[in-house]
């Protein structure tokens, strides 16, 4: 089959999954071929998006494939989607998920202990927004749960791995307690939209 014939299969393949995306195995099963040549047809599709005008491209994050817009349209989207009712998170929200991302797993003792204030609605806020999940229980008394970033948090922020986030500047107690508590959004670059 031609390779054109391949790439409007992988872009039909690619939209029908949405978020989810997929992986190179994924796609090299249902094309039935070998992982490289799937590799091959995924990197042809991108090359073919990013050569144009195009508004989207294929990106790699959580560890799979996926067809996104190009964030240079982002101011675009943005007034599409702002609306008075959509809410951002708050500064705890924030500061809670930056906590949960560099320490994971983590329980709300230990984040309460950082942040010295009670953690409990800011952790339903980010369960409720997918960004965060219980991924087990901490050994001892009481086996407190354990929380840790989703593959949500991953694709928001356009990661591939939780390794990929920026290194934490050095900063003091002080910074926090006069509101210099941006521990985490402000050392990363604007998220992929």
């Amino acid at each position: 089959m031609e390779l054109i014939k391949w790439k409007g299969i992988l872009e039909a393949l690619l939209f029908a999954a949405g978020d989810e995306g997929l992986s190179l195995s994924q796609i090299s099963a249902v094309l039935e071929l070998e992982e490289f040549q799937a590799a091959h047809i995924v990197a042809s599709l991108k090359e073919e998006y990013d050569a144009g005008h195009r508004g989207i491209t294929i990106a790699e994050m959580a560890g799979g494939f996926q067809l996104v817009t190009k964030k240079e349209h982002s101011d675009y989207l943005k007034r599409l989607v702002e609306t008075p009712g959509n809410q951002s998170l708050s500064q705890a929200a924030l500061e809670t998920l930056a906590i949960v991302a560099y320490k994971q797993p983590i329980t709300r003792a230990e984040i309460e202990e950082i942040r010295g204030v009670k953690t409990e609605r800011p952790l339903q806020t980010l369960v409720s927004k997918a960004l965060i999940k219980e991924v087990g229980r901490a050994e001892g008394s009481g086996r407190a749960y354990l929380y840790g970033t989703t593959k949500e948090f991953l694709e928001h922020f356009g990661l591939k791995t939780i390794e990929e986030l920026p290194p934490l500047a050095e900063r003091g107690e002080d910074d926090i307690e006069n509101g210099e508590a941006d521990l985490f959004f402000g050392n990363f670059p604007d998220p992929v939209e």
